[in-house]
C-alpha cells in the first residue's frame, strides 16, 4: 500500500458538549462548528472531532497523545491556565522517562491527553 496521509483526526465524545467546547478553546484550539452538536477543533496542523455524545466506557478509556515541542513550557502554559480548578480536571506533573517526557491532563469528561515530547 502507497499511503499520502494528510492529517488524523479522532473524534471524542462529551459529557458536557458546552463546558467541553469552552475547554478546548481555552487551551488553545480553534472551533469550527459543524453542526449543533459536533465541532472540529484545530490548532495548526493537527484536529480532532469533538461530538455532543457519552458513553461513560468509551470516554473513560479514551486517550489522546499529543506531541509538543517543550513538555516543561507546556505544562507551566496548563497550569498558569488554571484548568484543573476552572474545570474540575486533573492535571498531573511531568515525568521523565527512557522514551521522553510527559504530562497527562483528564478533560472534563475524562478523556486522558498525554502531552508528550520525544528524546531524539
Amino acid at each position: 500500500m502507497e499511503h499520502k496521509i494528510k492529517s488524523i483526526r479522532p473524534f471524542i465524545g462529551a459529557k458536557d458538549f458546552e463546558i467541553s467546547r469552552s475547554f478546548y478553546r481555552d487551551l488553545g484550539f480553534e472551533e469550527t462548528v459543524l453542526e449543533s452538536n459536533f465541532s472540529v477543533f484545530k490548532s495548526d496542523a493537527i484536529a480532532f472531532y469533538l461530538q455532543d455524545y457519552y458513553a461513560k466506557e468509551w470516554i473513560e478509556n479514551t486517550m489522546v497523545f499529543l506531541e509538543v515541542d517543550d513538555v516543561e513550557r507546556y505544562y507551566q502554559d496548563l497550569l498558569a491556565l488554571n484548568v484543573a480548578e476552572k474545570y474540575g480536571v486533573k492535571l498531573t506533573p511531568i515525568r521523565h522517562l527512557e522514551w521522553g517526557s510527559e504530562c497527562f491532563l483528564h478533560d472534563p469528561s475524562g478523556v486522558l491527553w498525554h502531552f508528550g515530547k520525544f528524546n531524539k
